[in-house]
C-alpha cells in the first residue's frame, strides 16, 4: 500500500483509455459512463475526487458493504482530500469503525444517521490534541464510535463505562508507541484497539484481513521507521 500521485490513484498502475463504459466509483460507488480506469480496474468519479475530506469519508463509509475497518481507512487515506496529519483523521476512526460495526451487523439503515453525529462530535476535536491536550483525536475517535453504538449519554452507567474505557484504552496504546505524532499510526492503533475491544464488549466481529504495512513513511518527515509496528521499507 503506497501514496500514488501519478496513475492509478488507487494502486498507482498506469491509466487505461478506452471505449467508454459504466464504471463504479470506489468511493460513492454510483456508476459513471468514463473511458478512462486503470489496468486493475479501480475508477474515482470526479466528485468524490475533489469534494472535501469530511464529505467524502461521510459518503464512503455510508455507501461502502466492507466490514474490515482498516480496509476502508487505507482506502479513504489513498485519497489526497486526506492528509498526511491532520483533523479529518479525528472523524475518519470513528466512521470507518461506524461502517464495519453496521455492515457486520447488516443495519445498513443505522449508518448515515450515525456518521452524521460522529461527524459533528469529532469536528470539536481540534487538530493538534494528541500534543496540546494530551488526548489523541484517533483514541477520542474510537469513544465517539463506542458512545454511538450503545446510545451513550453523560447520564448513561454501563454505556458511560464503556465509551470512556474504549477511549482509555486506545490512548495507553497509543501514548505506548511514543511520539511525535503520526496520525495513520495512532489510527491504525486505535482501530485495531476498537475491533479486539468490540467483540470482547459488544460481540460484534468485524475483520481484519491482512497486516497493515504503511506506505506513508515518505511523508511523514518524523516517522519512527522501524519504531513503528506498521512501518515498511518497500
Amino acid at each position: 500500500m503506497s501514496v500514488h500521485k501519478t496513475g492509478c490513484l488507487i494502486c498507482g498502475k498506469e491509466l487505461v483509455y478506452g471505449a467508454t463504459e459504466k464504471l463504479e466509483c470506489l468511493y460513492c460507488h454510483k456508476l459513471f459512463n468514463a473511458s478512462v480506469k486503470c489496468k486493475d480496474g479501480h475508477f474515482v468519479c470526479d466528485t468524490c475526487h475533489s469534494m472535501p475530506a469530511g464529505d467524502l469519508i461521510e459518503n464512503y463509509c455510508a455507501t461502502s458493504t466492507g466490514e474490515d475497518p482498516l480496509e476502508l481507512a487505507l482506502n479513504l487515506m489513498k485519497s489526497p482530500q486526506i492528509k498526511m496529519h491532520g483533523p479529518e483523521h479525528h472523524f475518519l476512526v470513528p466512521a470507518v469503525l461506524l461502517a464495519a460495526y453496521y455492515n457486520v451487523k447488516k443495519d445498513y439503515a443505522m449508518k448515515s444517521p450515525k456518521l452524521m453525529e460522529a461527524r459533528f462530535r469529532a469536528s470539536n476535536v481540534l487538530g493538534g490534541f494528541c500534543g496540546f491536550y494530551g488526548d489523541c483525536g484517533a483514541a477520542v475517535g474510537t469513544g465517539i464510535f463506542i458512545a454511538l453504538v450503545t446510545n451513550s449519554t453523560p447520564l448513561s452507567k454501563e454505556e458511560w463505562k464503556l465509551s470512556n474505557t474504549m477511549t482509555a484504552k486506545s490512548l495507553l496504546t497509543i501514548a505506548n508507541h511514543g511520539g511525535p505524532r503520526c496520525c495513520k499510526r495512532n489510527s491504525f492503533l486505535a482501530i485495531n484497539k476498537a475491533v479486539t475491544f468490540v467483540k470482547e464488549n459488544l460481540g460484534v466481529e468485524m475483520k481484519i484481513s491482512r497486516k497493515i504495512r504503511c506506505g506513508f513513511s515518505d511523508l511523514n518527515k518524523e516517522c519512527l521507521q522501524n519504531k513503528c509496528p506498521f512501518y515498511s521499507k518497500d
